[in-house]
């Protein structure tokens, strides 16, 4: 299994960093320990993670401070970020895919980032109200005025992928996927099709209880693992273009989700793991 990943023109280590939960409750606003969220962010640097996810709409505007605080200059970082959702309150989340918010939140995640160039830069979520096409043209315009590097899509169908491809070079793709949850696993192989990195959210969301719960409870045993470990190092090796990006706003738990890259799965538990779909 390779443990690294090319986004871009980078080389980054497969196990990444989701930084939505450094915020408040609900997604919104502070988180109630400042100074834990960026210990967190510093200690997953040192613990190898050198690709960052966040977005605008995380706080809003919260994850993108944190990091530009903790980590700017960046060096050796891929720091991604999202535009095309807005928020009305903790767990509200609006789509928003008019061409004139997207260049708005590119110069405000510009800004809060402290960056001429954001490296790689994800469509959040289609909305329904804005031609999908229009509003990705808009990210393309973006790249090229030079002030996003790559594009990236989140949330995303077979259908819309296959759009996007056929109206420009698309890096990454970030979609709800995991050991519980394979609703997006046509998704995933068009990604590996076109040598796109799968970035999959939730690594064990999807559907508990009954056979595959306790199925994943019996792997984790085996391993003195977690089951969170347990759906991170399936995602890792399920397919060599998946980039998982756990988050937390505690660094005991960071530290024990890094761990997931040391757990080798045998081919019957990913047997078992695979036959595994919520």
């Amino acid at each position: 299994m390779d443990k690294t990943l090319k986004v871009g023109e980078v080389i980054v280590n497969r196990l990444g960093f989701g930084a939505m939960r450094i915020t408040g409750e609900g997604i919104w606003g502070p988180p109630k320990d400042h100074d834990e969220a960026i210990r967190v962010l510093k200690r997953a640097v040192e613990l190898g993670v050198n690709f960052i996810d966040t977005a605008d709409a995380y706080g809003p505007e919260v994850s993108e401070n944190l990091i530009h605080q903790a980590l700017y200059p960046y060096d050796g970082l891929v720091i991604a970020t999202k535009g095309g959702l807005t928020r009305g309150g903790p767990g509200m989340w609006t789509p928003d895919g008019r061409p004139e918010h997207i260049r708005e939140a590119v110069e405000g995640s510009l800004k809060r980032l402290g960056v001429e160039q954001i490296y790689l830069y994800q469509f959040h979520h289609p909305d329904p109200k804005v031609l999908f096409e229009t509003t990705l043209g808009s990210f393309f315009e973006l790249q090229k005025e030079g002030k996003v590097r790559y594009v990236g899509l989140s949330n995303v169908t077979t259908e819309q992928l296959q759009a996007a491809i056929d109206m420009g070079k698309i890096t990454s793709v970030q979609n709800s996927y995991s050991v519980l949850n394979r609703d997006s696993e046509a998704v995933l192989e068009i990604c590996e099709e076109n040598d796109i990195a799968f970035i999959p959210y939730f690594p064990i969301g999807g559907n508990t209880g009954g056979l595959s719960e306790q199925t994943l409870q019996a792997v984790a045993k085996k391993y003195s693992a977690t089951e969170r470990q347990i759906g991170l190092a399936w995602l890792l090796q399920h397919s060599p273009v998946t980039l998982p990006i756990p988050g937390t706003g505690s660094v005991a738990h960071l530290e024990e989700n890094m761990k997931a890259a040391d757990i080798v799965l045998d081919a019957d538990d990913v047997a078992q793991l695979d036959s595994l779909a919520g």
